[in-house]
């Protein structure tokens, strides 16, 4: 199969690794994370003028028309600079919620302020209790008049502090974990009701913690049909998690290199530790690890996304690979690295908390794992039914 990018895709790649190696090295990123804000509001204009922000959008709504592979490339080299602009949450997760679901006059209305830069979106959608099911929704919206009540609870909303607008999950019908009765409402972040607590995550990212408090949101403010909001959810939180391996496909790309060069050279007894025989089998073992977290990267990449099944079974086998490629890529670079790689003032622990984040978001590996393995048995029950079928008519 032919995994080389196309012309215009080589040229996105340049341009990202470009703005990454000028715009964003290590201490000009250390220094925007230790700012109150947590990120460079010039960098996301950069983004919106470089065209970044349009690239999974397509062009009948005034973006690039960016295929899964595109979000892949601004992804991977975004995980190499550790770029913490809300990218993910805003333009793919958000962004892919407000095309799936929208109104014609909702994406007009909506999409090019994301494109332009002006709003920024996070979808506050996870809660305490629902770990990693996305259909474990409390927060209750009930109708009055025409206007909905919404009363809960929403925690870890990544973007939230950047954000100037919310799409907010809430059960309209239902019981809590019924997939059915769930519905996504857009909502501006000042509006009353909302209270907001920002926190800096242990990957220095940025992250929101959402209490809701008779929040009135108009009907006109419901994203989609009501109670009908979960299989566009399940399907952009897949596509979303592709970007999220790529990302660490990224991170683990940049581990594993710094590692390489640290034991090539840092000596002992007179010589570079690179050159004990342990050492190099583990520094060969992180170079398998990665390369074959980038290959299943790009498979996901080439599957039909529009197929459920396929696309559920992609996502998570690459998921579950990838985040065991991370626990064991990242434990060996802070080992390798001894004790400098366990300080702050140095990247490689920066690196591999990131990482580490990366693989437990939207499910961890034993979750993908257990996804993965429900799916594949599906499938083989209907093959042999399909058989037993088969030959019972011959």
């Amino acid at each position: 199969m032919d995994f080389d990018f196309t012309e215009e895709q080589t040229l996105l790649e340049n341009m990202v690794t470009s703005f990454v190696r000028d715009s964003y090295p290590w201490e000009v990123r250390e220094a925007i994370v230790k700012t109150e804000e947590g990120w460079k509001p010039e960098n996301w204009s950069q983004f919106a003028e470089l065209g970044l922000l349009g690239v999974p959008f397509a062009e009948e709504f005034g973006g690039l028309g960016g295929s899964v592979v595109d979000t892949m490339i601004v992804m991977e080299q975004f995980g190499k600079g550790l770029v913490v602009e809300p990218y993910m949450p805003s333009v793919i997760l958000s962004g892919g919620l407000i095309t799936s679901l929208g109104s014609k006059e909702q994406i007009d209305s909506i999409v090019p302020t994301i494109i332009s830069g002006e709003k920024r979106y996070a979808f506050a959608h996870s809660e305490p209790q629902s770990r990693f099911d996305l259909f474990d929704i409390k927060l209750s919206a009930s109708l009055s008049g025409d206007e909905y009540i919404l009363n809960g609870f929403k925690s870890v909303v990544f973007g939230g502090p950047m954000a100037t607008h919310l799409i907010i999950s809430a059960r309209t019908s239902g019981e809590q974990r019924d997939k059915e009765g769930i519905t996504l409402f857009l909502v501006d972040k000042n509006a009353e009701g909302i209270t907001t607590q920002d926190y800096p995550t242990i990957d220095e990212y940025r992250a929101s913690e959402v209490v809701l408090e008779n929040l009135k949101v108009s009907k006109d403010m419901v994203l989609g049909e009501v109670g009908k909001a979960y299989d566009a959810i399940d399907e952009v939180v897949d596509k979303a998690t592709i970007a999220v391996c790529a990302e660490a496909v990224g991170a683990l790309q940049v581990l594993k290199d710094s590692t390489i060069d640290y034991c090539k050279n840092r000596k002992q007894f007179g010589q570079p530790i690179g050159k004990n025989q342990s050492i190099q089998h583990r520094l060969v073992d992180m170079m398998i690890e990665y390369e074959q977290s980038k290959s299943i990267l790009y498979m996901a990449c080439t599957v039909d996304l529009s197929d459920a099944t396929e696309r559920r079974k992609a996502v998570s086998g690459a998921k579950a690979r990838i985040g065991k490629a991370i626990k064991f890529v990242g434990e060996n670079a802070i080992q390798l690295h001894g004790g400098m790689g366990m300080v702050d003032e140095y990247m490689v622990s920066h690196y591999f908390k990131r990482a580490t984040m990366l693989g437990i978001l939207f499910g961890n590996e034993d979750y993908h794992m257990k996804r993965y393995s429900e799916i594949t048995q599906a499938d083989v029950i209907k093959i042999t039914d399909a058989k037993a079928s088969s030959i019972a008519f011959n």
